[in-house]
């Protein structure tokens, strides 16, 4: 099977129990690709708590699967509140596909399912952020359609 069609044969799906330590193992990739830290072990158990520990979970976590069942890619997502808009949009936190999945639909598929979970929510926005030196990422948005807007994020560590 070659590439297109794998890409034609893989799926989009909403993330199991036990896919967890996949999409651990590859936001550990994501963190390295971002040249972040890597997250912080039990990952994996701190995702289930708020995926499927909960009555309401807010996080969603979507899966690319190949034909083989190999997890290459995952996105996440949450419900997030504008005060200038005063209304929720949902917040993509992660999109992220194994280097060698990229450019075969894979990544537009998971876009449209995070769209498809915004609307199952009623919302009409998603809002995310890519560094500004990816631009690969930078092109593939620019491709569907979304606009970015230069803002700087920080990051604030809450002492106990």
């Amino acid at each position: 099977m070659n590439d297109r069609e794998e890409s034609r044969a893989a799926r989009v799906r909403r993330a199991l129990p036990a896919d967890l330590a996949r999409v651990a193992e590859l936001a550990a990739e994501h963190a390295a690709y971002e040249r972040a830290a890597p997250p912080a072990p039990g990952l994996a158990e701190r995702l289930a708590a708020l995926l499927f520990d909960t009555p309401q979970p807010r996080l969603r976590c979507l899966v690319a699967e190949l034909s083989d069942g190999e997890i290459v890619g995952y996105a996440t997502c949450a419900p997030e509140l504008s005060t200038w808009e005063g209304r929720e949009y949902l917040h993509m936190d992660c999109l992220f596909l194994r280097s060698g999945n990229r450019g075969l639909g894979l990544g537009a598929r998971l876009v449209e399912a995070v769209a498809a979970e915004a609307r199952e929510l009623g919302l009409t926005e998603v809002q995310w952020q890519t560094p500004t030196w990816n631009k690969g990422a930078v092109r593939f948005y620019d491709r569907l359609g979304a606009r970015a807007r230069e803002k700087l994020r920080y990051s604030l560590v809450v002492p106990d």
